[in-house]
């Protein structure tokens, strides 16, 4: 890839640490065994981006320093992607294609998850999540599923900036 050349990628000890508390929350095993989420590359690449999301809302209002922390973790994010591909043996010319989908596809969660919890509107989260969790499909964990994204939110919207610039980030417990 050409563009690392051009703009440098702060993967410092925070971002890494970040990401690491992000990949650890998304790969609990309620989500797969009990809330319907398919244990598969997709699936996790899924929840991974779901909970990226959810960070991203809690420091899209603040200063550029938050602001370069979150473009460092979402080029973290997608070098792990890269990588992640590679090792599966994606050839290639192949990888850059699917980083690309894989980009629109996160983009197209963050805003739809932004637009449903700031409207308030419980269903509009629910229809969220089960349009780019469950295929479209209610899922009977449903309800549980867009209370825990609510409780994540909420519990990031308490935690100060320089704790999660540092890297340590806390998510609600999934019921």
């Amino acid at each position: 890839m050409i563009l690392p050349l051009f703009r440098k990628t702060r993967l410092t000890g925070p971002v890494l640490a970040a990401y690491n508390c992000i990949v650890a929350q998304s790969r609990r095993e309620i989500f797969y065994a009990q809330w319907g989420i398919e244990d598969s590359l997709t699936g996790r690449f899924d929840m991974l981006s779901l909970h990226m999301a959810l960070v991203f809302r809690r420091l899209r209002q603040e200063d550029k320093t938050a602001k370069a922390f979150s473009q460092n973790l979402f080029d973290c994010f997608f070098h792990d992607m890269d990588r992640s591909l590679r090792e599966m043996g994606v050839g290639d010319l192949s990888v850059g294609k699917r980083i690309e989908k894989m980009g629109s596809l996160f983009y197209g969660l963050l805003a739809a998850v932004n637009e449903a919890m700031d409207s308030g509107d419980p269903a509009q989260l629910k229809a969220v999540l089960s349009r780019n969790l469950h295929d479209g499909a209610t899922h009977p964990a449903l309800d549980a599923f867009a209370d825990y994204v609510l409780l994540c939110d909420d519990v990031l919207a308490t935690q100060d900036t320089a704790a999660i610039l540092g890297g340590n980030i806390t998510f609600g417990e999934p019921a």
